[in-house]
């Protein structure tokens, strides 16, 4: 059985109060986590890479991604990961308000492990945050970082 060990989550969000409402989840879940928080993918990125100021910056878990936001959007940073052997490796869960089916398939083809649509009730939002933690982190065997 796998340990409920605590378990670094990147949350890659323009939203201010969506990335609340998903640090809040976070943070009354069940699931022991750091969560380190990209306000775009140009700044996920860089978390990524530990570039600049992110130089210190623990490789996640688990990144959970949105797609549409400015400068580099969800959908840049799915390519670039998918070009880093080590980096391509993290689980990414496409966390979403878009049902649009082509925005579903583009983001399968461009490599995310799961595209989830954001619920827009509260208590199913706090649920969804929690299944999401139980499947990558208590069902399933994470890769280890080859650096």
């Amino acid at each position: 059985m796998i340990q409920n060990i605590a378990r670094q989550i990147l949350l890659v969000e323009d939203s201010p109060s969506d990335a609340h409402l998903a640090m809040r989840a976070f943070s009354q879940s069940t699931f022991a986590s750091t969560v380190n928080h990209a306000k775009d993918g140009a700044e996920a990125l860089a978390m990524l890479r530990q570039e600049g100021d992110f130089h210190e910056c623990p490789r996640p878990d688990l990144i959970i991604l949105d797609l549409n936001m400015p400068r580099v959007n969800g959908r840049q940073v799915l390519d670039q990961l998918q070009m880093d052997p080590d980096l391509g490796l993290i689980p990414i869960v496409v966390l979403s308000t878009s049902t649009d089916e082509k925005d579903v398939l583009n983001a399968y083809r461009l490599g995310t492990s799961s595209y989830v649509v954001k619920p827009v009730d509260l208590n199913e939002f706090y649920r969804v945050i929690e299944a999401v933690q139980n499947y990558w982190f208590k069902l399933c065997a994470l890769p280890v970082s080859q650096n």
